[in-house]
């Protein structure tokens, strides 16, 4: 069958194919069979493949198929809490390297009285305790074809280098508020050798596993009501070397790490959670978590060497501050500096640790 009459065997048959329900849009239909010698040609063959002289590929170049997602996602970090549970002010400038804060003490005594009597004095003790602080540092670097480069992937790395400067400096700041810096008379708020010796947590209805809140695993190891116990005992601790400045009136600060925090959705037998029964007990009570409170671990590395510790602060007594974070620079930014190809800009921050005017005022309890 040569291909006219391959030909005319298609018209011919088109009809029935129709009926049969096969049919062919305009553009796709065939116009033949195909013809007897066309079988017998191999070069006409649908599924011959010539030689190659390239290697072989059916693909384009990948990254002509790639997309670059422009909403650029950050890495986080743990918030930064210090300044939230303590207060933060600015002392001084980055020219000053010592700090005094005069304290007075008003001492005396009385006598019988009588008319040509002179016993009796009055008069006022002073006090000068110091901090020193610390100025640190850190240097912004980029190059011409650095910036280009990141240009490609959408990125704008001035912007992502200057704040990524500020966040090292304020992670610092943060880190010298809870421990201060060491080799210098500048301490943190939970190693300033004025607190008083942390508390132990009360016995455990499981006594076996520990007096902690927590298992090994992180496990509930004790009731809503031995958590409300072991805060109160804190407050009970409070409440006597303050001579009893504070009072359930007063206006606390709780500190804690996140995982302590847990604890306080513990339910009772009465279905009082403990959070509401400190804040019915304490009235103006704030609870803040921080992970510095946190165990010391590869996980937390700058959590309390020690283990778990939760503070009961009294924010001030007879009008008079506990303390404050302070600072002298916040953040110094010095001119930038242009080399032939390339910026670099030096940013300096001033620190004093955490400043506890009266360290009565806070009570602590560790290995919760």
């Amino acid at each position: 069958m040569n291909l006219a009459e391959a030909r005319a065997a298609w018209q011919a048959d088109m009809p029935r194919f129709e009926q049969l329900g096969v049919s062919f849009e305009r553009g796709a239909m065939p116009s033949a069979y195909v013809p007897e010698e066309w079988k017998r040609d191999y070069r006409l063959a649908m599924d011959a493949q010539p030689l190659l002289t390239t290697e072989p590929n059916s693909a384009v170049p990948f990254m002509l198929t790639t997309m670059i997602d422009p909403a650029v996602f950050k890495i986080l970090f743990a918030p930064n809490r210090a300044a939230t549970i303590f207060g933060e002010v600015r002392k001084g400038t980055w020219l000053d390297e010592t700090a005094m804060f005069p304290v007075i003490e008003h001492v005396g005594e009385v006598s019988t009285y009588g008319d040509y009597a002179e016993a009796g004095h009055t008069g006022v003790n002073t006090n000068w305790p110091q901090r020193q602080s610390y100025l640190f540092q850190t240097i912004k670097e980029y190059g011409q074809r650095e910036l280009e480069r990141a240009g490609l992937g959408r990125i704008n790395w001035v912007s992502e280098i200057d704040t990524a400067a500020a966040t090292v400096l304020d992670k610092f700041s943060n880190l010298s508020y809870f421990f201060g810096i060491a080799g210098l008379q500048n301490y943190g708020l939970l190693n300033d050798p004025n607190l008083g010796a942390a508390l132990t947590p009360g016995a455990k209805a499981t006594p076996a596993v520990g007096v902690s809140w927590f298992t090994a695993t992180g496990a509930p190891n004790c009731t809503a009501n031995e958590v409300y116990n072991d805060v109160l005992a804190i407050f009970t601790q409070l409440v006597a070397q303050s001579a009893g400045l504070v009072d359930r009136e007063t206006s606390l600060v709780l500190g804690m790490s996140p995982q302590s925090g847990v604890a306080l959705g513990f339910v009772n037998q009465f279905g009082l959670v403990v959070r509401r029964m400190l804040a019915d007990e304490f009235p103006k009570l704030r609870i803040e978590t921080a992970v510095q409170y946190g165990a010391l671990s590869a996980s937390n590395p700058q959590g309390n060497a020690a283990g778990n510790l939760i503070q009961l602060i009294a924010e001030s007594l007879e009008g008079q501050d506990t303390g404050y974070c302070a600072f002298n620079e916040k953040m110094r930014a010095f001119p930038i500096i242009q080399a032939m190809s390339s910026f670099k800009q030096k940013i300096a921050g001033g620190t004093w640790g955490s400043i506890i005017r009266m360290p009565v005022s806070i009570a602590s309890m560790v290995g919760v």
